[in-house]
C-alpha cells in the first residue's frame, strides 16, 4: 500500500464530484426518463460523493417539457425551447455561473456531463439553423460556463467514460486535484509543496514529460515565487498535464525508471524477467496493472521508499482495476 500522506481516499471524507442529475437516475429529463449509469452509481459511487446538478430544471422548466435545442443567431449560439420560439440563453447563463461558484465553493474536484445535452453536452452538440437545418456542433450553454470558469477541474461526458483509457485519465485526474487541494486547504509550505511534488513526479512522466520538466523548473524557483502565483502556477501545469493521456510509450519509460532503482537489490534474471513483462505490456500483450503489481511488489519486499512513495504505483484504488483494461 502506499506508503506517503498523500492519499488517494479517506472514508470519511469522500471525494466530492458533480455530476448531471438524470445520470443517477433521477427523472429529470426532458420525457420524465432518466439515463442512470451503474458504472458511476454502483462502481465509482463507493469512493465519491455525487453532487446532482439538472441546469433545465433547475431554472424552473418542468418535467415533462418541451426539447430545447442550439441554434446559431447572428453568430451567436442560443438555447432555443422551439415550442414557443422561447430564447433561454441568458437565463442559463445566469444560472450557471451562479451554481459554478456554489460548485466551486463546494470544494468538488470533478464533473461528469450528460452527453448531446443542448445544456450539459461537453463537445459535439448539435447546432441548428432557426429553420431546423443542421449548422454544426458546440458545447451545451451550461457546460460552456463550467468548463470557462473552472478550467482544470476534471470534466467528461459519460458516454466517453465508456472508453477505457479517458476513464483511467478522468478518474486518475478526479483522484489528484483531490490530493491538491488537499495540500492548498493546509498551511503548505515549500517543503510541503516539494513533498508532493516528489509524490507525482512519476504520475506526471507518464502523462507529460513536457509538464514534468516544467513543474520540476517550478518548484525548483519556488522560493523566489510570490506563493499565490505559485500555488495558481503550480496548479494550472499540473492539472493540464495529467489531462494528456498516459500511452504504452511513456508508462514504458516510467516503468524502466522504476526497474532502475533494483539494479543492485535484484539478481540480473529477476531484472530481465521483469524487463521481459515490461515488454510484453509494450506490445499490447499483458495490461498496465501486471508490470505495476510487480514493481509494487519488489519495492514493498525490498523496502524502495522512493517507489512505495510514488502515486503513479496507486493513484486510485485498486478495487476500481481501471489498470486492468489499458
Amino acid at each position: 500500500m502506499q506508503q506517503n500522506k498523500w492519499r488517494i481516499w479517506d472514508s470519511e471524507n469522500p471525494i466530492r464530484v458533480a455530476i448531471s442529475s438524470c445520470l443517477l437516475g433521477q427523472k429529470v429529463r426532458y420525457d420524465g426518463g432518466h439515463k442512470h449509469d451503474p458504472f458511476l452509481t454502483e462502481t465509482l459511487g463507493q469512493y465519491l460523493e455525487w453532487v446532482p446538478v439538472c441546469p433545465e430544471v433547475e431554472i424552473g422548466l418542468g418535467v415533462p417539457r418541451p426539447t430545447l435545442r442550439l441554434e446559431r443567431r447572428d453568430e451567436q449560439i442560443c438555447l432555443i425551447m422551439p415550442n414557443g420560439n422561447r430564447d433561454l440563453t441568458q437565463t442559463m447563463k445566469a444560472f450557471a455561473r451562479r451554481r459554478v461558484k456554489k460548485l466551486a465553493e463546494s470544494d468538488i474536484c470533478g464533473y461528469v456531463l450528460k452527453k448531446n445535452s443542448p445544456s450539459c453536452g461537453m463537445e459535439r452538440v448539435k447546432v441548428y439553423k432557426p429553420e431546423g437545418h443542421p449548422a454544426g456542433t458546440d458545447r451545451g450553454i451550461f457546460a460552456a460556463v463550467l468548463l470557462e470558469e473552472m478550467p482544470y477541474l476534471p470534466v467528461e461526458e459519460e458516454g466517453r467514460l465508456h472508453d477505457p483509457r479517458l476513464r483511467e485519465n478522468w478518474v486518475t485526474r478526479v483522484f489528484a486535484f483531490h490530493r491538491l487541494k488537499n495540500l492548498w486547504s493546509s498551511r503548505w509550505s515549500m517543503k510541503d509543496l516539494v513533498s508532493f511534488h516528489t509524490a507525482h513526479k512519476y504520475l506526471l512522466l507518464a502523462h507529460s514529460p513536457d509538464h514534468y520538466r516544467k513543474l520540476g523548473q517550478l518548484v525548483a524557483q519556488g522560493k523566489s515565487i510570490p506563493r499565490e502565483e505559485l500555488r495558481i502556477r503550480y496548479e494550472s501545469e499540473f492539472m493540464t498535464g495529467l489531462k494528456r493521456l498516459a500511452t504504452p510509450a511513456k508508462n514504458v519509460n516510467v516503468l524502466h525508471h522504476m526497474l532502475g532503482f533494483f539494479k543492485k537489490l535484484l539478481p540480473d534474471d529477476v531484472r530481465m524477467e521483469i524487463h521481459g513483462i515490461i515488454e510484453d505490456y509494450r506490445r499490447g500483450v499483458i495490461p498496465l496493472v501486471v508490470p505495476i503489481t510487480l514493481i509494487a511488489h519488489y519495492a514493498r519486499r525490498l523496502n524502495v521508499m522512493y517507489l512505495l512513495d510514488q502515486v503513479y504505483l496507486y493513484p486510485h484504488p485498486k478495487e476500481l482495476a481501471l489498470r486492468s483494461h489499458v
